[in-house]
């Protein structure tokens, strides 16, 4: 059940008032950014960009690329997944639960984050494209499944197709070129869903189809609801394909939006987005490898050992046991996406990975709104973000799109959802 809440002019600009001013600092990126002092205040900055349909324009991508939307008036978008035939899947949803006990910032927070987001209502299905003729136009868009719960992340190995809804992983049979599947799907575990603060349950799968790992997000910014309903929050499962068994296998994550096993290592990376209402240039959004019993700070401290005293009661053992991520990509950027690139891509893009910014609501000077690449070297990241496809929100201030997930097709092409817009868009190297 949604509840309305009467919001007038007066009474946000009231309230907006007691934040204080933002100062536009740079965003730090890297293996070392520097953490600037905490502010607080009764409300953090707001600014969602008003949203406007593309038109004639499109995402701006770089020199020698393009850029062409293969498939429209899709129902909330989130993530896809390219098939072994070339097929893309494309999971469409919106999830989440009214949380209990809203406070005052809660209500108005959320009140100007739906500002900024498509009014469509969610799909609860997936779509399936397909490009029959190579010509680079999806000239299929049929509904794969539906009436599933919120689906997010997807994965497939071995004949078998996996999406995590949001309540639960389940599992489709599927034979190459499918354009429908056969029957409703099985459950292959049960998913924490009380509440769901942070209700995307993103998904990677091992490239022997045994193993999957899900994301699992906070119930809370940081534990202000009670650590009861954190059980299981904030941490990345890993999951017998087969039996469904599972375990922790990281903790601390505040909110795992994407996972990802790297080529040729096997190792499990992450984009997470970190906690709010420290300022506008705290806490760093990151990519990071993830390891086996690692514990990442959420709730008691961020990028290692900075302590965060609103996390009652705290707990010096596990601070210092905190692990600091790899990579920086910018404070509030919403990191929505991950995927690894390859020479398909070209040699300015070959070695990294692409990340989906959904971009800020709590800054007055908005960030992300695209894709960036982070380049790596001896699997590493190495280096500046480097912009790869920009323009979601233009310098006009209006916000035509929002990137979620990111895909690499193995063909040479980069597949970006886009919840706001409910687009997906094709980005290929010129030839």
């Amino acid at each position: 059940m949604k509840h309305s809440y009467p919001l007038t002019a007066l009474t946000l600009a009231l309230l907006l008032s007691a934040c204080g001013g933002e100062k536009d600092s740079a965003q730090t990126h890297g293996a070392d950014p520097k953490m600037p002092e905490a502010q607080r205040g009764l409300l953090p900055s707001m600014k969602i960009a008003e949203p406007t349909p593309w038109g004639d324009q499109k995402p701006t991508v770089p020199e020698g690329y393009s850029v062409s939307a293969i498939a429209t008036d899709l129902r909330i978008p989130r993530q896809t997944l390219v098939l072994p035939n070339g097929d893309i899947l494309v999971a469409e949803g919106r999830g989440g639960a009214d949380a209990p006990k809203l406070k005052p910032k809660d209500v108005i927070a959320s009140y100007i984050k739906a500002q900024g987001n498509t009014q469509v209502k969610g799909g609860n299905r997936l779509t399936l494209l397909r490009d029959a003729d190579g010509d680079g136009k999806y000239e299929l868009k049929t509904v794969f499944a539906d009436n599933l719960n919120a689906p997010y992340g997807l994965a497939y190995a071995n004949g078998k197709l996996y999406v995590a809804n949001q309540d639960a992983l389940v599992r489709f049979d599927y034979t190459d070129g499918q354009t429908k599947a056969s029957g409703a799907p099985t459950t292959v575990t049960e998913l924490p869903s009380k509440i769901n603060h942070h209700w995307t349950k993103s998904l990677a799968i091992t490239p022997d189809g045994n193993t999957l790992y899900v994301g699992i997000g906070s119930n809370s910014n940081v534990t202000e609801r009670g650590m009861e309903v954190e059980l299981d929050r904030a941490t990345i499962w890993q999951i017998d394909a087969r039996t469904g068994a599972h375990k922790p296998y990281a903790t601390g994550v505040r909110n795992p939006t994407a996972l990802k096993i790297q080529p040729g290592t096997g190792q499990l990376w992450a984009v997470a987005n970190e906690r709010d209402e420290l300022g506008p240039d705290l806490v760093p959004d990151y990519l990071t490898s993830i390891r086996e019993g690692g514990f990442y700070g959420w709730p008691y401290s961020y990028w290692g050992q900075n302590v965060d005293t609103r996390a009652q009661p705290q707990d010096p053992q596990k601070v210092a046991l905190a692990i600091k991520p790899d990579y920086a990509l910018g404070s509030h950027v919403a990191a929505l996406g991950v995927d690894f690139s390859s020479t398909a891509m070209g040699d300015t893009f070959a070695d990294g990975a692409f990340v989906g910014e959904h971009g800020s609501w709590n800054r007055d000077n908005p960030v992300g709104y695209k894709v960036v690449f982070v380049p790596f070297s001896d699997g590493r990241p190495a280096g500046e973000p480097v912009d790869f496809a920009t323009g979601f929100r233009g310098d006009d201030g209006k916000t035509r799109g929002r990137p979620v997930g990111v895909t690499v097709d193995p063909r040479g092409a980069l597949i970006i959802a886009d919840d706001l817009a409910n687009t997906v868009w094709r980005v290929t190297r010129n030839r």
